[in-house]
């Protein structure tokens, strides 16, 4: 399996200055890479229901869809969807032809050619939507789409064909009622809060203490983090749960800030006690505050992936309870579906990933500062002197590309 390469991450990153509804008024930006973070939230929580009705759910197919959808909109960024869909409808060759250039564009940065062609089948695949996981993307999709107009609404009253693009995403919404969660959405009861709690994430902007280009929030760096985790996970032949459960642990590894807020690393580290504090800070308020707007099944299973204050600890599920694994254990010798393992060692190193190149980013565009520069250092100058491989994987070497 090919490696996970720094060309790869910064083509992903891209996606973080991909602007939505740019010929709108906005408040605030609205990015690709935001949307397709709480798209994939809904996502999840729309299949737990479903999954909860006794419908069967296809993790992976969530996940790839999830993936490819960022994938393909960081290809097509200038080109808004009701072209698409025009293209998709009227001229079908044309369409499976630009699909064919979608997957191209990422062939000399993806070595993993079984991963492209994955790629390009989900691209061209048959609108059947008699599938319950096809139906819970497009319903995750199309109320993401609402939620970013509701923010723009207001600003955008005068123009006149406004009421004609709220009918339209209305009833794009309006097609999958019959999904739980929409339902659940729709009522704007409890459920709906913790969902609007997630998506204050969206509006949390990272490394809140300097400049930076550009911008990035607490759930687009998490979207990334969770892409990277299934690049990695691929990397491991991991097994399906594997594979899904990082994926998900990546996407809420940072919950907590929904209830508690970004606190910046050095405040965190101010004294020696602190971090645990604040882990436990985390925990309760997520229990008191956020926990009580799910149902349990859900609730179980998220504090399984965030670890319960121990998200960057390698985990298992053994006689059906969560049990950490100690220093002396592999996770590779329990990547099996049966133990749903959850690489809590390499969310620590995605999650130090994403940070390092926000922090390159910015001052290769010319916008720095000490916060930056030493976090940067600090975290290159971590994986440098440490050679060896974390969980199979060799991460130094991701870090001296950047030389």
């Amino acid at each position: 399996m090919g490696l996970f390469s720094r060309l790869l991450a910064l083509r992903l990153f891209e996606a973080h200055s991909i602007q939505r509804w740019n010929d709108r008024i906005r408040s605030v930006d609205l990015t690709e890479m935001d949307k397709q973070a709480f798209k994939s939230v809904l996502t999840y929580f729309f299949a737990k229901l479903e999954e909860e009705k006794g419908e069967e759910i296809n993790w992976e197919y969530l996940v790839y869809g999830s993936l490819f959808a960022l994938l393909k909109n960081v290809a097509l960024s200038d080109i808004k969807a009701p072209v698409i869909r025009k293209i998709k409808t009227e001229y079908h060759d044309a369409f499976k032809e630009l699909n064919g250039w979608v997957v191209e564009q990422y062939h000399p940065i993806i070595e993993d050619k079984e991963l492209l062609s994955e790629f390009e089948r989900f691209m061209n695949s048959d609108d059947d939507e008699s599938n319950i996981n096809l139906r819970i993307l497009r319903a995750a999709h199309k109320f993401s789409t609402l939620r970013e107009f509701e923010i723009i609404k207001a600003a955008n009253s005068s123009f006149p064909q406004l009421s004609d693009l709220e009918k339209e995403v209305r009833q794009g919404v309006e097609r999958y009622k019959d999904l739980e969660g929409v339902q659940q959405m729709l009522l704007e009861g409890s459920f709906f809060e913790g969902i609007c709690l997630i998506e204050q994430l969206r509006f949390q902007t990272r490394w809140s203490q300097t400049p930076r280009i550009p911008k990035t929030t607490v759930l687009g760096h998490c979207m990334l983090v969770a892409c990277l985790m299934v690049f990695l996970s691929r990397q491991l032949d991991a097994c399906s749960s594997r594979l899904c459960n990082n994926f998900y642990a990546g996407l809420f590894h940072d919950l907590p800030e929904a209830v508690v807020r970004d606190i910046i690393s050095p405040v965190k580290r101010a004294t020696a006690q602190l971090p645990a504090i604040i882990k436990k800070i985390e925990v309760e308020v997520c229990e008191s505050e956020l926990y009580p707007k799910f149902p349990e099944y859900v609730v179980n299973h998220l504090k399984y992936l965030l670890g319960n204050g121990t998200e960057f600890a390698d985990r298992i599920m053994a006689n059906g309870a969560p049990r950490p694994l100690t220093e002396n254990e592999n996770i590779n010798d329990y990547n099996h579906d049966e133990y749903s393992p959850v690489d809590g060692k390499l969310l620590k190193v995605c999650d130090e990933i994403v940070a390092f190149i926000e922090a390159d980013q910015s001052i290769k565009h010319g916008v720095t500062s000490r916060h930056l520069q030493d976090g940067m250092a600090n975290i290159r100058s971590k994986y440098i002197q440490n050679k060896k491989p974390i969980s199979g994987i060799d991460v130094q070497r991701f870090f001296l590309e950047f030389d």
